[in-house]
């Protein structure tokens, strides 16, 4: 196969745009569908697709803030307004958010972990294609991932839990590379004594 330039060079630069540098537009519906269907492109063995996607936009992203500051309020009665505010806005300003499931198949060829990192790689794979399409993105966690009742009010099912949530907009800043690690303090090769490179 030709060297692929252009996919090479966008690998070698992707930089995730934080929520607070999104803004509208984001993708219109096809572009939405072509992003998807990149998104779900992912290595699947036994082609199981353990993993579900849940779509936040429009009104549907203030009225999930609303939920998640009712559940810290709950979780916290000390909270202050200005940490409930933060919990308001969590999926804002970004005009679309994309919530990534874990749904786990039994499977006895198909350990758990290798489905969980298939719907990691969903996420991931949302990324290239929202900067496919010219949109900055960013994956988070935060602590409603791993609340039960805040992940299944954000539409978590029995058994199934997020991944992650992908931010998606129009980049309103070029953020700056950060530091990444050098090769030769995260790379071995087996059976050689020294550091790659």
């Amino acid at each position: 196969m030709p060297v692929n330039a252009a996919l090479r060079d966008h690998l070698k630069t992707r930089r995730s745009v934080g929520i607070g540098f999104l803004q509208e537009p984001g993708p219109d519906e096809a572009v939405l569908a072509e992003m998807l269907a990149i998104a779900t492109r992912v290595p699947d063995h036994r082609k199981l697709a353990p993993w579900r996607l849940v779509l936040y936009r429009g009104a549907a992203r203030a009225q999930v803030g609303d939920k998640l500051a009712e559940i810290a309020r709950r979780r916290n009665p000390d909270i202050d307004e200005a940490s409930l505010d933060a919990e308001r806005q969590r999926f804002l300003p970004a005009p679309l958010t994309v919530g990534v499931l874990s749904v786990p198949v039994e499977d006895p060829k198909v350990p758990e972990i290798e489905q969980v990192l298939s719907a990691g790689n969903v996420c991931f794979n949302l990324l290239h294609a929202a900067a496919a399409f010219g949109f900055g993105a960013s994956w988070v966690t935060r602590w409603y991932t791993f609340d039960a009742e805040a992940a299944a009010t954000l539409g978590a099912g029995e058994g199934e839990r997020f991944v992650g949530f992908v931010h998606i907009g129009t980049a309103t800043a070029v953020i700056e590379d950060r530091d990444r690690p050098q090769l030769s303090d995260v790379v071995r090769e087996w059976g050689v004594d020294r550091a790659y490179g």
